[in-house]
């Protein structure tokens, strides 16, 4: 069965960015596809304090919940990130928990010595994200970041589900477009995977 975790990086639990995602979720499920659900804003994660303990093993040192979604993330071949845009980057919530990855940067690529860019992809990502202006840019920023944060976990960013103008909570629910954009990546991520794992 495709496993995919759905992470919600909004401050907010019923926000923007969460009503899109829980579309995606709802497709990916209607797939077939088991989707575990996590919000960031409920776990306890420290920011990465740059010790370098991770240095020997590639395992994060620190010990909170990171560990605990790292490893329902790493059981399975899709991902699927929300988050709404702050300073044209992710929010603070899922910034914490992409520099804890910095451990397995490490790991990668210098314990492993992997060459960037070469190591082979095992998970597909799809990166869900509202905006409040309409500025060209908008989601650069972000999109840059996510890609990056997605190649340190074995996967490449499959797809984006972009929103702009879209600020103050409930308004999602007037863009019936993102909404129906974000249930048929859902869908068509989880088919995908399934048919990667059926050849």
């Amino acid at each position: 069965m495709v496993k995919i975790t759905a992470i919600y990086g909004s401050p907010r639990k019923d926000g923007n960015s969460a009503a899109l995602l829980k579309q995606a979720v709802a497709g990916a499920r209607q797939e077939g596809a088991h989707v575990e659900e996590i919000f960031l804003r409920d776990y306890k994660i420290s920011p990465c304090l740059e010790i370098y303990g991770c240095s020997k093993t590639g395992e994060c040192v620190i010990l909170d919940d990171f560990q605990g979604i790292l490893a329902k993330i790493e059981a399975g071949t899709g991902i699927m990130l929300a988050s709404p845009i702050f300073f044209y980057s992710v929010s603070a919530h899922t910034k914490i928990f992409m520099d804890r990855c910095q451990s397995r940067w490490v790991r990668k690529y210098w314990l492993e010595k992997q060459t960037v860019g070469r190591a082979p992809e095992t998970r597909k990502g799809l990166f869900i994200s509202v905006g409040a202006t309409s500025g060209k840019k908008l989601f650069e920023g972000a999109i840059l970041t996510v890609k990056y944060f997605f190649d340190v976990l074995n996967a490449g960013l499959w797809k984006t589900v972009l929103c702009r103008g879209v600020d103050c909570k409930g308004e999602i629910e007037k863009r019936p477009d993102c909404l129906k954009d974000s249930f048929e990546a859902g869908r068509q991520l989880a088919k995908e995977l399934r048919e990667i794992e059926e050849r």
